[in-house]
Formats: structure tokens, C-alpha cells, sequence
């Protein structure tokens, strides 16, 4: 079965909150819209061609600075059906992540591997680096119970992202713990 188009989607809600350049956009998926769903520049601007092609947005230009000029989106009436619609269908099934780490442990057959104490090292500090910076995202974003209101499902996909990295953290810990015993 092909996949959904979900960029189309996504980018359609964050112009339902504002008009937005394709700019901020970018600056949104290498931010906190990346940490759950990754998309850069070469996806971006064409999926915003069509869109306008389609006449799910429009823009306009304004000069920024001197001389600078932005285009800013804005999402139409017909595009703002289109997202109320993905928003009120089931969602889709879940597609296999790839997940480098678990493809090797996976591989490794041996229990006394050296390799394996490499990987479990590399994993934590991997997932320590994530789980800090998720930690630093709420208390910059949500640090009162208005900040966490105002943007509700951001807190909560922020919350459950802190909780999936200090889970696998955990057991990343506890499973290097046991296998060096």
C-alpha cells in the first residue's frame, strides 16, 4: 500500500496557527517539529509549490529588511477541509522504524561479543544527549501550566517524548548492568 502524504498534512496545520515563510517552515522541522517528524528543505518547497498549485494555501510576498523578500503562506478554506478531514481519520498503521543500534544488536549472536559494551555505551550516550535536550525543550517552552495549555498537544507529545527516552535509557542501563555480571 503507498503511503499517505503526511508533510501536505502537517504543513497545513502549522498554517492553520499562522502564516508562515517557507523559511520557518525549515526552522520548524529542524526544531521542535523534527523531534517527531523529520523533513528538510528539498521535501519543503515543493510540497509548498503544490499545495498552492492546489489551492489548499496561497501567498504573498513581503520585503523583510531592506531588501529581502519572503513568501508568506497561508492556508485557504479548501486546504483547512483537507486538514480537518486527516485529522478526524483513524490513524495509519505503524511503519518499521530503522533504528541502526537494534539492526546490530540484532546481528550479534555471541553474549561475550566485545562489540557489544561499544554499542551499549554508544546507544546510552546517544539517548542521554536526546532525553537532555527534550528535558531543556520543556522547561524553555512549558515551564507554567498556562505555557502548557496554550499549546496542549505540543506538551504532551514533548512529555511523552521525556518519558520514551528515560524508559529506553533505563533499560539500556540495566541490560549493559546485566550483561557485564
Amino acid at each position: 500500500m503507498a503511503q499517505k502524504n503526511i508533510l501536505k498534512y502537517i504543513i497545513l496545520g502549522l498554517l492553520n496557527h499562522k502564516e508562515l515563510a517557507g523559511y520557518d517552515l525549515k526552522k520548524l522541522f529542524e526544531g521542535e517539529v523534527g523531534d517527531f517528524w523529520s523533513s528538510n528543505h528539498s521535501q519543503i518547497y515543493p510540497e509548498l509549490r503544490r499545495m498552492e498549485e492546489k489551492g489548499l494555501i496561497t501567498s504573498h510576498s513581503k520585503t523583510v529588511g531592506t531588501k529581502l523578500e519572503k513568501k508568506y503562506y497561508r492556508i485557504t478554506p479548501a486546504g483547512q477541509e483537507i486538514l480537518s478531514a486527516w485529522m478526524h481519520e483513524p490513524l495509519s498503521s505503524l511503519v518499521p522504524s530503522r533504528d541502526e543500534f537494534t539492526m546490530k544488536l540484532y546481528l550479534i549472536d555471541d553474549p561475550r561479543d566485545p562489540l557489544l559494551a561499544q554499542l551499549f555505551r554508544e546507544e546510552i550516550a546517544r539517548h542521554q544527549k536526546k532525553y537532555d535536550y527534550l528535558r531543556s525543550r520543556w522547561e524553555a517552552l512549558f515551564r507554567t501550566q498556562e505555557d502548557r495549555l496554550k499549546h496542549f498537544g505540543h506538551s504532551l507529545i514533548l512529555e511523552q517524548a521525556i518519558e520514551r527516552e528515560r524508559q529506553r535509557l533505563q533499560w539500556l542501563v540495566d541490560t549493559k548492568r546485566n550483561m557485564i555480571q
